[in-house]
């Protein structure tokens, strides 16, 4: 176990590195942030002085060697725009957005997994049917324009929820709720899926023969035989809102951590989106590696060297 976690966490090293890479040249390609920070009529020399100051004048090669460096310390550098250190702008936002992600796949997996064992229990019946039509919408139409609806109907017209901001729970609910929407459709589907590849096995008849309850059945036995790919696709979700839901955060001006590198690629602000994409990277690698080693704890023949 502790070597395969070792090996892991060079595999997460390299993974971060080739993003800092890519991030790093992307960031650089968008356009030149001085050409903002200055007046329309800033001279040629003002604009070098500026750029020399940023220590964008110097080989990319050299920027990157820089940057590297400082990562290494824990400096991803200064916000062009606001001038303080890019990473604590970045850790401000990660209690908003963890609030939002969180809700958004509590709320989501507290539908969809109860949604997708019933629909395969009941298969080809009215509620398999209803499951299946709730996963193919939910998954085709886009969030901004459910948040935007959502708005619209809960916000603007019945006026029972606000409209944006952060607060209490009736803020974060429609956010929540859009953001959950698209990662219910697809666990419900999966759930389906997996339950039914494992609801007509031997054991289970074996169980049931035994004289267990149903609900013991389905809990200790089919379940936990159909839970591994249901909790990879979860472990994926959780990585991929814990690194910033970026379109829900800016329909609904939630002060997280999409947002936060929206604005940023905007203002052409390149520490605060490198630093953004480089933590929610490493967000990633972190709960796709908790969620294999919470394979071995599902699955005992499963074994790690």
């Amino acid at each position: 176990m502790q070597r395969y976690i070792a090996r892991r966490l060079v595999q997460a090293a390299v993974v971060l590195a080739g993003t800092s890479v890519l991030v790093f040249v992307l960031t650089h390609v968008i356009g030149d942030p001085v050409a903002l920070l200055l007046p329309f009529q800033a001279s040629q020399e003002q604009l070098a002085a500026v750029r020399h100051a940023l220590g964008l004048d110097r080989p990319l090669w050299f920027q990157y060697v820089a940057f590297v460096r400082g990562a290494l310390h824990g400096d991803l550098g200064l916000s062009v725009r606001q001038h303080v250190p890019a990473l604590a702008l970045v850790l401000e936002r990660v209690p908003a957005t963890a609030e939002l992600a969180l809700t958004a796949l509590s709320l989501a997996v507290g539908l969809s997994v109860p949604l997708g064992i019933l629909a395969a229990l009941r298969r080809r019946t009215f509620i398999d049917r209803a499951a299946l039509l709730f996963t193919i919408i939910g998954q085709s139409m886009p969030t901004f324009w459910l948040g935007l609806l959502a708005i619209l109907v809960f916000g603007v017209t019945l006026r029972w929820l606000p409209t944006g901001g952060m607060g209490g729970w009736a803020h974060l609910l429609l956010p929540a709720t859009v953001l959950g929407v698209f990662s219910a459709a697809g666990i419900t589907r999966l759930t389906r899926a997996s339950v039914l590849d494992v609801v007509a096995e031997d054991y289970l008849r074996t169980a049931r023969s035994k004289g267990l309850r149903e609900t013991a059945v389905i809990g200790r036995h089919m379940l936990r035989n159909a839970a591994l790919p249901v909790v990879t696709w979860i472990g994926l979700e959780l990585g991929t809102l814990l690194g910033g839901a970026a379109v829900a955060e800016t329909v609904f001006s939630w002060p997280g951590m999409g947002r936060l590198a929206v604005q940023a690629i905007f203002a052409r602000d390149f520490p605060v989106v490198q630093a953004t994409v480089l933590f929610a990277a490493a967000v990633f690698v972190l709960a796709t590696l908790l969620t294999d080693l919470l394979y071995a704890w599902l699955d005992p023949r499963i074994r790690y060297g």
